[in-house]
C-alpha cells in the first residue's frame, strides 16, 4: 500500500502551484518568506526552475540578507555572495539534476576541479540554469525555423513540451499571466541571464535561420560578451551577422565562426561593425573561425581589414582553425602579428596544411643584425602555439626551432599529426639544450608524429639530462615499442605531470621495463597507456604506479587485453592507497565485466575510493584487435 503524503509535502506541492500559476493578489508569498527556515529549506528543495525564479525574483530586500551570505573581506564591497546562499545551493542542484551529462568524469573536469572550488563563490548557478536553458531553447527553435514550410516569426515558435516541462510547466492555466510555450517569452523573461562571461563552453550558439533584425528583439536583454555564430553562407546572413553584432559591440569579447563562408566584403563589414565610438579599435578578445573557408579572389592573400584586425593590441586569442588559409596565408598572418608587435598569447593555426609558412621569415630575419631581431621580430606576449594537423616536416621543424626564439614566454606547443619524424625532433632539441635555464616551455603534444624508438629516445633523454621543467608530453599514436620503456621510467623521475603514452606499442614486456625503471616517486597527476596491449603487466604496473604517486587524479588504461584478475590486482593497491585518486578508465578490457567485478566496484565507491570505469557486458564494445 503506497504511503500517504504528509502535510508538509501536501502544502509544499500547494505552494508550488500556487507560485507557479498565482498572481499573488492575496499577498501569500509574503507568509511564504515568512516560514521557518526548516520548512522553507523544504519547500525551496521542491520547486522547479520555473517557481524558484519566480520566488527569488520577489524576494523584498529586506528578506535577502536572510537567504545569501555576503561579502565583508573589504576586497568585494560588501557584495552578495550568491554561492553561499540558499537559493543557490537550490540552483545547482536544479543544473545538475537537468543536465546530469555536464557532472560526468572527464580528463579535463578532474584537472581544472581544485581551481574550480577555489574560485567557486564567483558561481551564479541561477545564471549558469537559465544560459544553458535560453540556448536548449534557440536550438530546440533553430529544428522548426529550418524546415522549408517555415514562414512565420521565429519568436513565435512554440518550444517542445518536454523542454517547458523541465522548467516546471506542465498546463496553460488560465490564472497564470504569461505564456511560456514560445521562444520570444522565454528570451524576455530569461534572456537577461545569458550575459557576463568570457568562456567557449557558456556562450550563445546561433544557426543561420537566426541572422536577422528579429533575434535582435529577442536577445536585446541579453548582454553578451561569447558568441558563436553557425554557417554563415548568405549576404542576408551577413547582413544580419553585422546588425546583432552592432547591438553587443561594447559587451563582446569572444567571437567565433563556424561553417562559414567568409567573404572580404564581410570581413571589412564585421570590423567597421565592431570598432567602438571615438576610436579605430574594437574590444574583441577572442576571435576564432573554425572549419569555415575565406572566399578570396587570390587564395594567398588576406582582406588588409582582417590583418588590422588580428593585430589589435585587444586580441588575446586568434584561432583560424581548419579554415584552409594555406601557408601564404599563413605567413602573412605571422608577419602581420609580429610587426604590429602583437599582444596575442594565443595563437592557433592547426588543420590548414601550411607546410613551409616559416621558411621566408627565416630567411627574412637571419639577414637583419641581431639588435633587430630580439627587440622587432618577436611575439613577446605569446604563450600557445598550436600547429596541429598542418603537414610539417623536418623542415618545417628546422625554421620552427628559429621561430620559437623569438617567442620568450611561449608555454605550449602542439604538434600533434604532422609527419615530423625522428629527424623532426631531432631538429627541436637544441633548443630545449638553449633555453633549459629560462624557457618556460612546459607543455609539448607529439602525438602522432611517425615518431620511432631512436627519435622519442633521444628526446626523453635531454630531458632527463637537462631536468628540463616538462609537466605535459605527448607521445601517444607513435610506433615506439616496448624498448622506449627505461626511457620512460627515467622520464617519470622529472617534473612530468601529464603523460599521454597510449598506443605506443609497450606491449607486456614494455609495462614490466616501465615497472623496473620506475622511481619510487612519481610526480605524475594524470596518465593515459591506453591500448598498449599490456596484459596483467599492465594492472601491475599501475598497482606500483598507485602506491608512488601520490598525486594522481586520473588514470586511463583502456583496451590492455586485461585477464579476469587485473581488477584485484588494481583494487589491492586502491586499498592501501594514500594518494588522491579520483578516476580509473579501464573501459574495453572486455574480460573485467561481470557481476562479480560490479560488487568489487560498489565496495571501492562505498569506501570513498575512486570513480572505476567498467563496461557491464562484453558485448558493449567490439574486441580490440586480434583480442578472441
Amino acid at each position: 500500500m503506497e504511503k500517504a503524503p504528509s502535510l508538509v509535502n501536501l502544502c509544499a506541492v500547494s505552494l508550488r502551484n500556487y507560485i507557479l500559476y498565482g498572481d499573488d493578489d492575496n499577498g501569500i508569498l509574503q507568509g511564504v518568506y515568512e516560514l521557518p527556515t526548516e520548512l522553507f529549506d523544504c519547500l525551496l528543495n521542491q520547486l522547479p526552475a520555473l517557481a524558484l525564479h519566480k520566488l527569488q525574483s520577489q524576494m523584498p530586500i529586506e528578506k535577502q540578507s536572510e537567504f545569501y551570505e555576503y561579502d565583508c573581506s573589504g576586497t568585494g564591497g560588501g557584495r552578495k555572495r550568491v554561492r553561499c546562499g540558499k537559493f543557490d545551493l537550490a540552483w545547482k542542484a536544479l543544473y545538475y539534476l537537468r543536465w546530469p551529462e555536464n557532472d560526468e568524469y572527464s580528463q579535463e573536469k578532474l584537472l581544472v576541479k581544485k581551481i574550480e572550488l577555489e574560485n567557486e563563490t564567483l558561481c551564479d548557478w541561477q545564471q549558469k540554469y537559465w544560459e544553458m536553458h535560453v540556448q536548449n531553447c534557440f536550438d530546440a527553435a533553430a529544428e522548426t525555423a529550418m524546415l522549408p514550410s517555415f514562414s512565420q516569426r521565429i519568436g513565435l515558435i512554440e518550444l517542445p513540451g518536454a523542454l517547458i516541462k523541465a522548467i516546471g510547466y506542465e498546463q496553460r492555466a488560465k490564472c497564470s499571466n504569461r505564456d511560456y510555450y514560445t521562444l520570444d517569452t522565454h528570451c524576455k523573461e530569461f534572456g537577461y541571464y545569458v550575459r557576463l562571461f568570457i568562456d567557449s563552453c557558456r556562450c550563445l550558439r546561433l544557426q543561420n535561420v537566426f541572422f536577422s533584425v528579429e533575434t535582435c528583439h529577442l536577445i536585446a536583454r541579453s548582454k553578451l560578451k561569447t558568441l558563436i555564430l553557425k554557417r554563415m553562407s548568405s549576404q542576408l546572413h551577413v547582413d544580419g551577422v553585422c546588425k546583432i553584432l552592432c547591438q553587443h559591440k561594447e559587451n563582446i569579447e569572444f567571437l567565433e565562426f563556424a561553417n562559414c563562408k567568409i567573404s572580404s566584403s564581410f570581413v571589412e563589414a564585421m570590423c567597421q561593425t565592431l570598432t567602438v565610438k571615438g576610436t579605430e579599435m574594437h574590444v574583441i578578445k577572442h576571435f576564432a573561425v573554425k572549419s569555415s573557408k575565406f572566399l578570396e579572389a587570390n587564395p594567398a592573400s588576406l582582406s588588409p581589414m582582417l590583418l588590422t584586425f588580428i593585430s589589435s593590441r585587444f586580441l588575446e586569442t586568434l584561432e583560424l582553425s581548419d579554415a584552409h588559409i594555406g601557408r601564404n596565408c599563413a605567413k602573412l598572418i605571422f608577419s602581420t602579428l609580429i610587426d604590429a608587435s602583437s599582444a596575442l598569447s594565443t595563437l592557433d593555426l592547426s588543420d590548414n596544411n601550411i607546410s613551409g609558412w616559416l621558411s621566408d621569415f627565416r630567411c627574412e630575419v637571419s639577414n637583419k643584425d641581431s639588435a633587430f631581431r630580439d627587440i622587432s621580430k618577436c611575439l613577446q606576449s605569446l604563450r600557445v602555439l598550436n600547429l596541429r594537423g598542418n603537414n610539417l616536416r623536418k623542415s618545417d621543424m628546422d625554421d620552427l626551432r628559429f621561430a620559437l626564439a623569438h617567442m620568450p614566454v611561449l608555454e605550449e606547443l602542439d604538434l600533434a599529426d604532422n609527419p615530423i619524424e625522428d629527424d623532426g625532433v631531432k631538429s627541436l632539441i637544441p633548443y630545449f639544450v638553449e633555453t633549459v635555464e629560462h624557457g618556460p616551455l612546459s607543455n609539448l603534444n607529439l602525438k602522432n608524429c611517425e615518431l620511432s624508438f631512436d627519435g622519442a629516445t633521444g628526446l626523453l633523454d635531454v630531458l632527463v639530462a637537462l631536468k628540463y621543467p616538462m609537466t605535459f608530453l605527448s607521445l601517444a599514436d607513435n610506433d615506439l615499442g616496448s624498448r622506449i620503456a627505461p626511457a620512460l621510467g627515467d622520464f617519470l623521475c622529472t617534473s612530468i605531470r601529464f603523460l599521454d603514452i597510449r598506443d605506443i606499442g609497450l606491449g607486456s614486456t614494455g609495462f614490466l621495463e616501465l615497472k623496473i625503471h620506475m622511481p619510487n616517486v612519481v610526480n605524475l597527476t594524470y596518465i593515459n597507456i591506453s591500448e598498449n596491449r599490456g596484459g596483467i603487466q599492465a594492472a601491475e604496473f599501475l598497482e606500483d604506479l598507485i602506491s608512488r604517486a601520490q598525486e594522481l587524479l586520473v588514470v586511463r588504461a583502456g583496451y590492455n587485453l586485461m585477464p579476469p584478475e587485473s581488477l584485484n590486482v588494481i583494487c589491492s593497491a586502491l586499498d592501501n592507497r594514500k594518494g588522491k585518486l579520483q578516476l580509473i578508465d579501464l573501459m574495453g578490457n572486455h574480460k573485467l565485466c561481470g557481476s562479480k567485478h560490479a560488487s568489487i566496484l560498489a565496495e571501492i565507491q562505498r569506501n570513498g575510493g575512486p570513480t572505476m570505469l567498467v563496461q557491464s557486458s562484453p558485448s558493449q564494445e567490439a574486441a580490440y584487435d586480434d583480442d578472441p
